[in-house]
């Protein structure tokens, strides 16, 4: 894009010379007879153009979390690196989409977000957290806090530089404290699914002429 901006420069300039030489050799003759003083100055090529925002993660389309058969009391943790390539400054959130819930398991599956460093998508060895945005909470209840981008947790500033990376983990249990027998068999079968959202805007600037 700028070597075609540079090129149509140069040819603009290329054609002028001959106009610019004439007029100049006119006002040579002119100005034999009456003398005049002039002045003039250029600002050329005034530009815009837009960054880009783009935010990617190491997960190869696949779940962070796929767990079969749990049973009440099991506990696990997956990580996830997300990288940022974007090349203005800005602000990333996680938040929840698509809640799928069923017999109330979406009550009992908590869930906390940590940020951090290390790790990588399902492995959490060397993971460090430096930060916990996203307190434990039931699924229901996070779907409900973290909806979208304004209610989202876990801030990460990015600076816009491209490469830029931000690791996090997610701990679930299964809890079933304060139930009855029959109410914990009763969840038996019982599936809930949810989308973990990680959502990269642009930081608002102000106003320049």
């Amino acid at each position: 894009m700028m070597k075609s901006t540079s090129a149509r420069i140069r040819k603009v300039a290329m054609f002028g010379a001959a106009p610019l030489a004439i007029l100049i050799a006119g006002a040579m003759v002119w100005q034999g007879s009456q003398a005049a003083f002039t002045a003039s100055t250029r600002n050329a090529g005034s530009a815009w153009s837009a960054g880009n925002v783009v935010l990617t993660d190491d997960d190869l389309g696949a779940a962070a979390f796929t767990v079969e058969n749990i049973v009440p009391g099991q506990t696990g943790e997956k990580c996830i690196v997300v990288t940022s390539g974007s090349d203005v400054a800005g602000e990333v959130r996680a938040y929840t989409q698509n809640l799928i819930s069923a017999k109330g398991l979406e009550n009992r599956i908590m869930f906390d977000l940590e940020q951090g460093t290390g790790g990588s998508f399902n492995d959490c060895t060397g993971f460090t957290p430096t930060a916990n945005n996203v307190p434990e909470m039931s699924l229901a209840a996070l779907s409900a806090a973290n909806r979208d981008f304004a209610t989202g947790g876990a801030p990460w500033a990015t600076t816009g530089t491209p490469g830029e990376t931000q690791s996090y983990r997610g701990t679930w249990r299964f809890d079933t404290t304060g139930m009855s027998q029959s109410d914990i068999d009763a969840l038996q079968g019982a599936r809930v699914g949810i989308d973990l959202v990680w959502e990269l805007q642009s930081d608002d600037a102000p106003t320049t002429p």
